[in-house]
Order: C-alpha cells, then structure tokens, then sequence
C-alpha cells in the first residue's frame, strides 16, 4: 500500500472513533431528556437494554463518517488537522454526559 493510502485510512477510522464518542455523549444526553429509562449506573437488569441501541447507533454514525472521509482524500490533511479539535470536543461532551446524565 502507499504510504498516503495508509494515513488516509488511518485519519478515517480515527475520526469514526471520535464522531463514535461524540456521538453516544450526544445520544445520551438526548434519551434523558426524552425517555423515562431509569439510570445505567443503578440498574442491574432491563428487558430494554439501551446502552446497547445507543452503542449500535453511534458505531453505525461513526462507521458512516469513517467512509465519508475515506472517499474524499483530498481533503485527509484538513481531516488530519482538525483531528485534535474533534478529540478534545469529543472527549469534552463524553465528560459533560457523564457528570450530568450518568
């Protein structure tokens, strides 16, 4: 493979991973509001498991942002650029979900 391919596919799956975190922070914030689910932490067992919905849900989204940046290669140094913005704004919302809606 050519080096430029490896670091294009490298920055792609790295952002899916962000887009991933990012995502399930947002989604979890999101079903507080909107549906009554009693809290993980406290929760032994559901019929309704869905940590496991919202964790499907934000792999699908990552995995779509993933190729959207593996077909535009042109633009992988931009990609690779704005990466540590993505991580620290990721990371960020991950830590306001869990402080405010565990």
């Amino acid at each position: 493979m050519r080096r430029d391919a490896i670091a294009t596919a490298a920055v792609s799956i790295a952002w899916g991973l962000v887009v991933s975190v990012g995502g399930y922070a947002i989604v979890r914030a999101i079903q507080h509001f909107v549906f009554t689910e009693p809290s993980p932490a406290t929760l032994v067992w559901s019929a309704h498991a869905g940590f496991f919905w919202r964790a499907w849900t934000v792999a699908y989204a990552g995995g779509m942002a993933s190729f959207v940046v593996l077909v535009t290669p042109h633009r992988s140094l931009a990609a690779a650029r704005a990466l540590p913005r993505g991580i620290a704004i990721a990371t960020g919302l991950l830590a306001l979900q869990t402080v405010f809606f565990p």
